[in-house]
Order: structure tokens, then sequence, then C-alpha cells
């Protein structure tokens, strides 16, 4: 037993005010008042961690955990709100500074998709609704990229956020009817731009006319045409509106597109 002892940290946990904590460190980010109000307006007592603290010279000195802190004292509305502390002794700047450098070189980030399957997991109402949706159509929900099956889930919870079940479920439908499920339709790019269509023109945007004028054309071909045009969502919108115009006598109108790409672009 006494030889598992050295896999053990040599740590104390206490709880601290917010007040009686250090983090003015040099090696210390600098505080993101955005990132900071962004985590409090979604505050989650659970997934709280412990503050990493140095015990130096008498005082508490912040390793590991400053947003964590300052986001417990907005929410409760004072800083002498007590946190958990895992609290290191006779450490030196020097060793703090290494620790900070190194918490998170071999920390492995979850996946859009982990993340996703994971609210499915917990019963997310929104994350099942998107799932059986997809599956509605004939697609499936999956970690690579493949035919009839979307990986880009972070697009999928973005643009039913925005446009709403009725937004995601046309956006799915014209897709499939257009290209079959074939892997490169159902990228990110190419999903959100064909929302941006559609949120953009509603029912003025026929869905057997995009299928048919769309469909002629591989979504690679797409792909490459959308990526010498234009950045992102809004180049895929612009080929597409292009093409869908094409040899049409009463088109829907670009600046209309542009128009509304910029307004969603100042809204992210």
């Amino acid at each position: 037993m006494d030889s598992l002892k050295a896999f053990v940290p040599d740590v104390s946990f206490e709880l601290i005010p917010i007040n009686n904590l250090v983090s003015n460190q040099e090696y210390q980010r600098t505080l993101s008042k955005r990132h900071i109000e962004k985590m409090a307006d979604n505050f989650n007592l659970y997934q709280i961690n412990p503050v990493k603290i140095s015990r130096r010279d008498n005082l508490n000195f912040i390793i590991n955990g400053q947003h964590t802190t300052e986001v417990v004292a907005l929410v409760s509305g004072s800083r002498e709100t007590p946190v958990w502390c895992m609290i290191y002794n006779n450490l030196d700047y020097l060793q703090e500074a290494d620790i900070f450098a190194q918490q998170q070189k071999y920390t492995k980030a979850l996946l859009p998709y982990e993340i996703f399957t994971a609210f499915i997991e917990a019963d997310s109402d929104k994350h099942i609704i998107i799932k059986d949706l997809v599956e509605q159509c004939g697609l499936r929900l999956f970690k690579t990229k493949s035919n009839c099956s979307i990986c880009a889930v972070s697009s999928l919870s973005d643009i039913y956020d925005k446009y709403g079940y009725e937004g995601l479920e046309r956006t799915l439908r014209f897709i499939v009817k257009a290209w079959e499920g074939d892997a490169n339709s159902l990228s990110s790019s190419m999903l959100r731009g064909v929302a941006l269509l559609i949120s953009t023109f509603g029912e003025s945007l026929q869905e057997d006319l995009f299928a048919e004028r769309l469909g002629s054309f591989t979504a690679r071909e797409i792909m490459r045409t959308a990526r010498e045009r234009r950045n992102g969502s809004l180049g895929y919108a612009e080929t597409m509106l292009m093409l869908y115009n094409k040899k049409k006598k009463s088109t829907l109108s670009m600046t209309r597109l542009y128009k509304s790409g910029k307004q969603e672009a100042a809204s992210i």
C-alpha cells in the first residue's frame, strides 16, 4: 500500500472564501469578461471543479481556476462565497508556473460527437429531437464522414437553435432530396449554407426545383466552386443560389442573401 502513495498527490482540500485567493501571478491568463459572463449565464453547480492552489508565504495563490472563482463570485453576488480548493504546500513560483503551463498538455478534449451523444444519454430533449429528426430523414449520426451519416453535430445544434425544428427539418429534407445522402452533401458548410438559403427565402425557395437544379451537380463540385468564391457557409449558399437561379426568369436576390449572411455573422 505504501508503494502506491507515490501516485497520490500530497494535497489537502479546504473551503476558502474567494476574497482570500490570489490570482495576480504573471503566468496566469488575462481574465476574459466575455467568458466569465457566458459561464455565469450557463452556471451549473455540478460543473464546478476544485480550484488548484499553491499555499506559500501564508497566501493562497491560484494555479488553476481563476475563471471559476470569478464566475462563482458573479453568480453568488459575493466574494465571501467559499469554493473547494485543492491545496499544494511547499511549491515555489517556478513550480507553480510549470504546473500551469503543462496542465492541459496531455488533456484530450471531448469531440463534438462525444458531447452530443452524452447529451442524448442525459435525456436532453433538444438532442433527442435532433437525433430522431436525422433518422426520420434516412440518415444517422456518426463520428466519421460517410454516406448517409452526419458527423457535423455542432452544425445541427446551431441550425436547430437559430431556425427551430422546421428550419432543420427543411434543411435535411432539401439536402437528402438533392444528393441522396452523399457524404459531401452533409458537411458543416453545406448544412449551414442550405439552412441560410432556407432562412433567407422561406417558401420562395422551391424544394423540387432545388433538388432538380442542384442535384444535377455533385456535392463535391459545389464544394469546389464555393471555396473559390467565398469562405464559409455564405460561399456555399452563394454558389447554390447561383445554380438555382440559372436560366430562371424570376430569380431570388443575391443581395438579399448577402444581407442575411452578414446579419447572421454579426450575431455569432
